[in-house]
């Protein structure tokens, strides 16, 4: 009865009618507001990392504003588990640094503030603001209008419209646990539809990488890409080129390591977004649509999603080895035709050209592109190392990842290195003592082969009989 008591007087006097509904106002420049109150939305601080509510109380706690902003509140909003949380504050990065000791600043474009805990890193930014006269010495753009430098501070409102999609514009606020959601950020998850805030052409030329962030959303989120948003993609994909290889190595990684590789590769050739990263491949697959490089390329998606669905690890150096391999076969082939060296040599020297342009659009890391070459090495040794020499190739450090492309190649080619594919995978499963039977036939059935093809020769000093008649 007392439980009942309290919680009705806490109902009569605590709550009001703009607690159960949502205020929905409206930006100087016009942008949408909804504020939505506490029980009239799913999120619950349960959902939010442990490390993100500390960071998210203290600045509280200090006299700033703070939202968790973005990917989390949206995530959480959809009935999915966010993988990470960030936070925005009207704290400058300086005012961060002194309130956390385990702060860390980076990035140069914009400032932004890492707290760190052991492994989690909760991600600070302090609001950003529109550019004004007098902003040169904090922000900067290119001729193409592309975003150089961009430390210019705002409120709440002048940051949303400066992000890029309108499911994006969400913040929790942890004073009083609403949601602020900009554009119509909730009604466009509700109708699955991806909107840009502001006009779609100015915002992808401040940053082209949103044409990417808007197709990894689409597939990520289920959701359709708005026409309006869509238009212009095409015409603008080359931008693609001006962006700094280091960010567009980070960018592969969320196109195709989580679980989303195949629907992200379709939709980006189809909006002419995947020549600007791979102009290599790009290349090979407009020769011939239907060709070994087009299967490869399905292939290594399928396999990567699979990989990822099934929790198994996934790593770069097989990727670009597996993506690259048949631009990494053409050059050779020109380079043996051009030089006269022999195909083991010619492949050789092509591997330091094909990861060398890969590099100008993408930075792959040497810790990656060196076992890429690794990989591409031992597909040079399959053929040749059926038999006795297969125990050694075996014992290779990078012998599965290499003997996984070749399963791979066979699936996209067939022929000769189905074949020799086919042979490998009966000797891998096999255990010691049947790889022992089938390396032996294998060397009996060589030498067999070889011992056939030698041409009897007629000893060099015996002379023809000659036989007189009676």
């Amino acid at each position: 009865m007392f439980r009942r008591i309290s919680q009705f007087c806490k109902q009569l006097f605590e709550d009001s009618p703009s607690e159960s509904t949502a205020v929905v106002e409206t930006t100087e420049t016009g942008l949408t507001l909804e504020i939505v109150p506490r029980n009239a939305h799913n999120i619950s601080r349960r959902q939010i990392s442990e490390n993100a509510l500390k960071v998210l109380y203290r600045l509280h706690k200090s006299g700033y504003k703070a939202y968790l902003v973005g990917g989390g509140v949206r995530d959480i909003l959809l009935g999915m588990q966010p993988k990470d949380f960030d936070v925005v504050t009207n704290a400058t990065p300086e005012q961060i640094k002194r309130l956390f000791r385990n702060c860390r600043l980076i990035g140069r474009r914009f400032r932004l503030a890492h707290i760190v805990f052991g492994r989690d890193i909760i991600e600070v930014a302090t609001f950003r603001g529109h550019h004004g006269d007098n902003s040169d010495k904090i922000s900067k753009s290119n001729a193409e209008g592309r975003l150089l430098r961009d430390n210019v501070y705002g409120n709440i409102d002048e940051d949303a419209e400066r992000r890029d999609f309108t499911v994006n514009a969400l913040y929790y606020d942890i004073s009083d646990y609403s949601v602020h959601s900009y554009g119509g950020g909730i009604q466009d998850l509700e109708a699955g539809v991806i909107k840009l805030i502001g006009d779609p052409e100015t915002r992808y030329r401040e940053d082209p990488v949103r044409m990417l962030r808007a197709v990894r959303f689409a597939t990520k989120l289920d959701l359709t890409i708005d026409p309006v948003a869509a238009a212009p993609i095409k015409q603008l994909s080359g931008l693609l080129k001006d962006i700094p290889a280091a960010r567009m190595y980070e960018e592969v990684l969320k196109l195709f390591f989580a679980g989303q590789a195949l629907n992200n590769f379709n939709m980006m050739r189809k909006y002419k977004l995947f020549a600007p990263l791979f102009p290599q491949v790009e290349h090979l697959i407009n020769e011939a649509p239907h060709g070994c490089a087009a299967k490869m390329v399905q292939e290594i998606m399928l396999s990567t999603d699979d990989r990822v669905k099934q929790e198994k690890p996934v790593t770069p150096a097989f990727f670009y080895a597996a993506i690259l391999w048949y631009s990494l076969k053409e050059r050779a082939e020109e380079i043996e035709i051009e030089s006269g060296l022999s195909s083991y040599d010619a492949y050789y020297a092509a591997m330091g050209d094909v990861m060398e342009k890969q590099c100008q659009t993408i930075s792959i890391p040497r810790r990656f592109s060196t076992p890429a070459k690794d990989i591409w090495q031992l597909q040079l040794r399959f053929e040749r190392s059926k038999g006795g020499r297969a125990f050694k190739l075996l014992e290779h450090p990078k012998f599965r990842a290499a003997y996984d492309l070749l399963l791979l190649r066979a699936a996209a080619e067939g022929g000769t290195i189905a074949k020799t594919a086919a042979w490998w995978q009966k000797f891998v499963e096999a255990n010691e003592d049947e790889r022992t039977l089938i390396a032996r036939a294998k060397n009996k059935g060589s030498t067999a082969k070889k011992s056939n093809n030698r041409r009897r020769r007629r000893p060099a000093n015996k002379k023809p009989k000659i036989t007189e008649a009676p």
